[in-house]
């Protein structure tokens, strides 16, 4: 793929990760970056990933370099080795050597690391991760290191803590006769649901978080780990091996459904409140519904703020939100009137205020002491009595997880708000895209405890604003896919456009009030930076597009294949059904529609138009006399009914 097709799609010139696909009879795996991803039999996923993890201590991972590496592949086997080394830029080095073997019976995947120094990490050795799609709520059997076996479940809404302790097996069932048992040798393992953090998997993990971390591993000794995968197949049919890639086409079904599409926000940072004034007539083009206000005092914003967010209040009609932290350093009650009383002598006039103590933005893993903080009801009542005239929200300014974790008294709120970022344990393309499976069962858990309150979701974006699970975000300046990092340069690509609208999709059952997609300006932002200022990215014709869509009745669009192609739409009073869709791959997709209409009116923004959309609106609606449209790699399109 040459630079400009790459820039395109992912904003970096940098390739995606390439992918060997191995095949042992029935057994198919793809070999990433030394690591197996999408292990399936007979076309059914069994495994997500078996990969070798390094962390560092703020939980960032290591890119290892890996050299050796030696590929087999026979009939009905293949075996993988090679060496790999993970360097730190505070001079610790760890290498380790892996060995692969995979039959139709299964894989196992053994290593052997080595520190040449001592080495600090949070966590070193294999991750195992369990698909989401059809596994949810299902029968699982887990071995424990005492050799008990536990008859159980795994999670269907989305477990705070781990489900399985002092594991060294798990079993499930991929299908009718088929039965996959993971062993793990080489230390003490535990499951956490990932979809806390919208990963579309269960992961297990080695070395329970009960252990202190970070820990030293000592240079010269050994850590040798071990993954055994085998799959029973007790079918008395079995079909004939098939590897070819499907070619029906995906279909959008359309449907009645209840509810209207929630409002669209974009947030607005004080370090991004003159680009935004200087941008104003782009922010009137999105027209969004909400401009979430971010003030944090403890990075020492004030006055100057404020009265920004009222200058901007002046110029675009949009419902102002306050996203308020509170340091907590001083009495919560002195704090938030002395906010109030900024905000009065700005004259900022405010739809609602949403509230956090600065101390829930940083997550409290199982095993470690809650930090001291005031009660939420408390502070609830201190931010309600500062600001009588408004509706008050509140949650977590970070992901679902420190809400999962933290429930909040709903009852004292007028919404209830969370985050969620997609990088926070991968960042190659699959995963990101795989996440937005994980969002139905995130908002159905939350549902499970806020009730019907209204709900908002976002800020959230590809690229992560603050990281609850360390001490900072990981700088990007060459433009790269890295986990936890504050700037994605996927922002910049037709990527994060089918990403955004796949996001609108996956939540559009949970009925949100509210939905913030990202920013004017800035990393999270839909305005292109530097060299190509004054164009506009992708993901800002996603944003319109959806905030064109706001508190219309929904219409249902159900995919016969989502992790391909996904879509959200509405109805008029007319009866006429516009219809946002998006591609999620890097491979040409046919769409059919089912509806009774058969005339359309369709804009596509793909590789051949997003030169055009740059400059600010997307190319003339085409009319389409069926329907049956193709969407290129990550591009959206609007279909409107033709009258």
């Amino acid at each position: 793929m040459d630079r400009n097709l790459l820039r395109t799609y992912f904003g970096t010139d940098q390739s995606p990760v390439a992918v060997r696909r191995l095949t042992a009879g029935r057994l198919t795996a793809e070999l990433v970056e030394g690591d197996l991803r999408t292990i399936a039999y007979d076309g059914l996923e069994v495994l997500r990933a078996i990969s070798y993890v390094v962390r560092d201590k703020d939980w960032g991972t290591y890119s290892p370099v890996i050299d050796a590496l030696v590929v087999s592949e026979g009939d009905n086997e293949f075996t993988v080795t090679y060496r790999a080394s993970c360097r730190g830029s505070d001079d610790q080095n760890l290498t380790y050597r892996a060995a692969i073997h995979g039959t139709e019976a299964g894989v196992t995947f053994d290593v052997v690391a080595e520190p040449e120094t001592d080495f600090l990490t949070n966590r070193c050795g294999f991750c195992i991760l369990h698909p989401i799609a059809n596994l949810a709520g299902t029968p699982v059997t887990v071995k424990h290191t005492n050799g008990e076996r536990e008859q159980s479940a795994l999670p269907d809404l989305i477990e705070s803590w781990q489900p399985f302790k002092d594991m060294c097996a798990i079993s499930h069932q991929v299908g009718p006769g088929l039965i996959a048992t993971c062993r793990m040798e080489g230390g003490v393992w535990e499951m956490e649901d990932q979809r806390n953090w919208s990963d579309a998997s269960y992961k297990t993990y080695v070395r329970p978080l009960a252990l202190p971390w970070p820990y030293t591993m000592p240079q010269g000794v050994a850590d040798r780990q071990t993954i055994t995968l085998s799959i029973e197949d007790q079918r008395q049919y079995r079909p004939a091996v098939s590897n070819a890639p499907r070619q029906e086409p995906v279909t959008i079904s359309l449907e009645p459904r209840s509810g209207v599409a929630p409002k669209i926000g974009l947030v607005i940072a004080p370090e991004e409140i003159g680009a935004t004034l200087a941008n104003i007539e782009r922010l009137r083009e999105v027209s969004p519904q909400v401009l979430l206000c971010h003030f944090d005092p403890t990075a020492g914003h004030g006055l100057v703020a404020i009265k920004g967010f009222a200058a901007i209040a002046a110029a675009c009609p949009a419902e102002m939100v306050l996203e308020c932290v509170v340091p907590c350093w001083e009495p919560h009650e002195v704090e938030l009137s002395e906010i109030a009383g900024l905000v009065r002598a700005a004259g900022l006039s405010l739809s609602a205020i949403a509230v956090s103590p600065s101390v829930d933005r940083q997550s409290t893993p199982p095993g470690s002491t809650w930090p001291e903080c005031p009660p939420l009801e408390d502070v609830y009542a201190s931010a309600q009595k500062a600001f009588p005239s408004l509706r008050l929200g509140g949650g977590m300014f970070s992901y679902f997880t420190e809400l999962n974790r933290k429930r909040v008294p709903v009852e004292k709120l007028g919404f209830v708000t969370h985050c969620t970022c997609p990088i926070v344990h991968a960042a190659d393309d699959l995963s990101v895209m795989q996440s937005l499976e994980a969002l139905p069962f995130i908002t159905r858990s939350a549902r499970a405890f806020i009730g019907d309150r209204p709900y908002w979701i976002g800020p959230s974006t590809i690229g992560m604003r603050q990281n609850p699970y360390g001490s900072r975000t990981i700088e990007n300046p060459s433009s790269k896919r890295i986990a936890m990092a504050s700037w994605d340069p996927r922002q910049d690509g037709l990527f994060a456009a089918a990403w955004t609208i796949g996001y609108a999709a996956r939540t559009a059952d949970a009925n949100l009030e509210v939905l913030t997609v990202g920013a004017l300006t800035g990393p999270f932002g839909l305005l292109s930076e530097g060299p190509a200022a004054g164009r506009v990215r992708p993901a800002f014709h996603a944003a319109s597009g959806l905030a064109s869509l706001a508190r219309k009745n929904r219409v249902g669009c159900p995919s016969s294949r989502p992790a391909d192609v996904i879509a959200t739409g509405v109805i008029d009073e007319r009866g006429h059904p516009t219809v946002w869709i998006a591609n999620l791959t890097d491979k040409n997709q046919c769409v059919r529609i089912v509806a009774e209409r058969k005339q359309w009116l369709s804009s596509i923004l793909d590789e051949r138009s997003v030169e055009v959309a740059a400059r600010g609106r997307l190319e003339d609606s085409v009319r389409i006399d069926g329907s049956v449209v193709t969407l290129g790699p990550f591009s959206i399109a609007r279909l409107e009914a033709a009258s």
